[in-house]
Parts: structure tokens; sequence; C-alpha cells
């Protein structure tokens, strides 16, 4: 019987792969163990709480202020007893976290084999995303085996010589995730019931997140001016789940605190998120996962980022780069709001990321690996 280890650390992880530990927990053809590295804290324990995950290791390693080299070495340190003492055949890292990159090296130094979900995603500039475009691209050198979520993250592989019988198209488990995430939002909650009371139904519901390190200082000024100059139009209303970091909150607190119709919240878990993303009319965003998820809820979006290792969206016409420009992102936005077929072409239902049979896909790959 394979013994696998999945090792996750952040929410967007935890997402992703709480349905590939599911389907493996339903398996007969293996011992699995779930190993997190509470890289992120609270935001982790939420997700695992919704899916019903119990980690069988739990290293704990989020402190406040760590530095990702400070981070990356503990990783290093705590995940190695681990590996010893579960010695698996094959660990499974996901996407482009600090977690995976480490956990991928920890276990390549003790000859362990990796399967890297969400393998393939590139912009080829390290500094944007930053610093997951080399987190994933270090990943993607360690993995033995490669489970591409698009026809497109599979060649960038294949240009990188990496050898194509290791590589295995799935679709992303984000839509596996969200397809059993929406089946089982409680409606009644406290949360999910004080956000609808805000939301006025005779308007346009904008939902915002924005948090990436590379839109700190003046860039991410001028994306909420552009919130704020959006908020001044009577036809809309905005959510924003203000991210935890400091220098989201200051920016975001002091420029658009005081308008009536932005709601600023904390964080919202992840049932409460995708039950909001389906009230909304648009998204706008900096966030990977939820160009992913949008469209299958048919929902436009406009990413406020220069390039996107989602290209596919782009190219399906779901998703619009907008860049942090203030013109530019009420400009598109206001297009969304006013021009009826532009909206229903970018509301087009057509996912370019599956229909929620990625996590089976991987497991049908592993139960061939010898």
């Amino acid at each position: 019987m394979k013994k696998i280890l999945v090792v996750f650390g952040t929410r967007p992880e935890a997402i992703k792969m709480a349905p590939v530990v599911k389907v493996l927990q339903e398996e007969n053809s293996f011992e699995i163990k779930v190993c997190v590295t509470a890289q992120h804290r609270e935001m982790l324990d939420q997700v695992l709480t919704f899916f019903k995950i119990t980690p069988d290791y739990d290293l704990n390693l989020m402190k406040a202020n760590q530095t990702l080299n400070q981070l990356s070495a503990r990783i290093l340190k705590y995940i190695d007893p681990v590996l010893e003492d579960f010695n698996p055949d094959i660990v499974l890292v996901h996407g482009d976290t600090t977690t995976s990159s480490m956990t991928a090296l920890a276990a390549f130094h003790r000859n362990i084999r990796v399967g890297h979900v969400e393998a393939g995603l590139r912009t080829y500039d390290k500094s944007a995303p930053f610093p997951e475009e080399l987190n994933r691209q270090l990943t993607g050198r360690i993995a033995d085996y490669h489970f591409a979520p698009t026809q497109q993250s599979a060649a960038n592989l294949i240009a990188e010589k990496v050898f194509k019988d290791t590589i295995h198209i799935t679709g992303n488990t984000v839509i596996d995730a969200l397809l059993w995430g929406i089946k089982n939002i409680n409606k009644e909650r406290e949360d999910i019931q004080s956000i609808q009371k805000f939301i006025d139904t005779d308007k346009k519901l904008i939902v915002v997140t924005g948090h990436r390190r590379e839109n700190f200082g003046d860039k991410f000024e001028s994306f909420c001016s552009a919130l704020k100059e959006l908020s001044d139009r009577e036809d809309v209303q905005l959510i924003y789940p203000v991210h935890l970091n400091p220098n989201v909150q200051k920016v975001v607190y002091k420029t658009l605190g005081d308008r009536s119709n932005i709601l600023l919240i904390d964080p919202l878990d992840y049932e409460a998120f995708i039950w909001l993303l389906g009230q909304s009319y648009l998204i706008i965003t900096d966030s990977g996962g939820v160009q992913e998820e949008a469209p299958s809820l048919g929902k436009p979006v406009l990413v406020t980022r220069e390039v996107t290792e989602r290209q596919e969206a782009v190219d399906e016409g779901t998703v619009l780069l907008v860049g942090t420009d203030k013109n530019t992102i009420v400009s598109e936005c206001i297009r969304l709001l006013t021009d009826g077929d532009q909206y229903a072409k970018m509301s087009a239902k057509n996912n370019p990321y599956g229909n929620g049979t990625a996590a089976q896909e991987i497991i049908s790959f592993l139960k061939n690996v010898k």
C-alpha cells in the first residue's frame, strides 16, 4: 500500500488540497496522512473545519513578522522529523507557497518522490508574483509527478524539459472544492446574515480583494483611489474583506473607511467568501484562486495585476488584466456596469480550469505509479 503524505500550510493550499485529501481517504489503495505547517494559522483552521479534515501532524509554524528566510528554515527543520516518522512513498504539495517549495526540498533530501498539484503555472517574472513565481519553479524542478491544471501549464513544463510521461493534465482542484462548498454552505450563519442586511438588491455588488506584496505602496494607493471613485456611483455597492496585513489595512481604512456604500469587513472564511462571490455582479481582485473560481460562478473578474500565471481565463475572456492604474480600473469597471453585451460576454460560464474532477484525476494517476 502506497504511503502518501499531503502537506500544506496556507488557506489557498488547504482549499485546493481538501478535495485530494477527501478522495484519498475514500480509497483503499493508499495510507494517507496530512501535515499542516500552519504558515497561516487561523485562516487555515477555518478551511480544515469546513472540509472536516483533521491533520495528523501540525507544525504550527506561524509567527508574527517572521521573514521568508526564517519561515523557510523552520519548515525545513520541522518537516524533516515528519518525513522520518511516516517515511512516505510520495509527498504531495501544492502550488507556489514557501511550504510547498521547502517541503519539496526536504523530501528531495531524503530521496522521497514529490507530486506537485497545480504544476506548471508561470509568469517567468520572478518579482510577479513574489515570492510565488520562484517557489513554484523550484518545486517544479524537484517534483517527480506534475499535476498540471491546463494544457498551457503542461506546455510550460514541457518547454522546461520536464518529461512528458510525468505530466498529467487534471483540471484545477479549486473547482472541485468550489462545487462541494456551494452545496454545503450554511446560509443561516451570522456573518452571512450580517452581510445580507447590507446588500441592496437594486444596486450592483462589486466584491473586492487585494493583498499582493508587489502592489504595496503607490500601486495599492492607486487601487484604493479607484475604489473610492467607483463608490461615488449610485448604482453600485462594494464589499471588501480586508486582509489583516498592516500594509493593506492602513491604506484601505484611510482611503475607504468613510464611504457609506463600501462595506469593509474582516477576512471571511471560505464558506462565507464563496457565498459572497455568488452574490456579486463583478469582482475586482489580485487573487489567483478567485481568477479560477469566478468563471464557474459566471462572474466577470478584473485582475489588478500586470501579468497572471492564469492566462487561460484571460484568453477565454472571463478575466481582464487591469493593473493598478486608477483610470484603467475605473473605466473597465464602468464598462461592465453599463455595457450589457460586454458583461454577457465576460460572464459566460466557460471555465478553462475543469469541471470538478481534478482530484479524482490525480488519484487515478497515483494508483498507477509503481
